[in-house]
């Protein structure tokens, strides 16, 4: 599958963030907001966002641990990472960007005090090995975050059934000219696991001395916060 959405990615990257901002009204600004205040994230810490895109969640870490700090934002698809040097360097923000598979990730033990991950990790093909990987980077004590999308229930749930499975597409691939990509995206997010069933693949990684997730929007994202043993 990783390749397959390897491609995908690579295909929507020049209209990614247009798209992203449409289809979620400019929310999701907030949703990585919440993120990184759950993180405890202060300055000075060193953060290692994995599946980063075009950078967004590691540019909203680059201001909260500010100069003393460090921030590296990777992800598999060079394409989509090409975009985030521009605007880290629009919001006059040193970060750095590298190629990097979340599932293998190609640093030491304990080096950084928080690893993150937004809308990600319901497309590697090993969640388990990603979440593994991202505390093993982790000093003890620190903190895994990730934020994804999970399965509003309610008064939401109908409405937003409707707007991700034919809106959705039907926007976003007009907009980017692969529907494919935005037929691919809310379905995942559909089938993925969410709330106390993330939660149990936390526990299944084993890495984790506690962890905790708070419910957004009605329940359209999750942000799960895990403390490295």
């Amino acid at each position: 599958m990783s390749e397959k959405v390897r491609k995908m990615f690579a295909d929507i990257a020049d209209d990614y963030d247009r798209v992203n901002n449409i289809l979620s009204f400019g929310i999701h600004h907030i949703w990585r907001d919440r993120a990184v205040s759950l993180s405890g994230a202060k300055t000075g810490d060193r953060v290692l966002d994995c599946a980063t895109g075009t950078g967004d969640l590691a540019l909203e870490f680059k201001e909260v641990v500010g100069d003393d700090g460090y921030v590296l934002g990777t992800d598999f698809c060079a394409e989509m990472i090409e975009y985030a040097p521009a605007k880290a360097k629009e919001n006059n923000l040193v970060v750095d960007f590298e190629v990097a598979d979340a599932m293998d990730l190609p640093y030491e033990d304990n080096i950084f005090d928080i690893s993150s991950i937004a809308f990600g990790i319901r497309n590697v093909d090993d969640p388990v090995q990603a979440l593994k990987e991202m505390a093993r980077v982790v000093v003890p004590g620190g903190k895994v975050v990730v934020l994804e999308f999970g399965q509003p229930k309610g008064l939401l749930k109908y409405p937003y059934e409707l707007y991700s499975q034919y809106i959705m597409p039907t926007l976003g691939g007009w907009i980017s000219g692969n529907r494919e990509a935005y037929t691919y995206l809310p379905r995942t997010s559909a089938e993925f696991p969410a709330g106390d069933d993330f939660v149990a693949l936390m526990e299944e990684a084993g890495l984790f001395s506690s962890q905790f997730f708070e419910k957004l929007t009605g329940g359209i994202t999750y942000i799960y916060v895990g403390t490295v043993e």
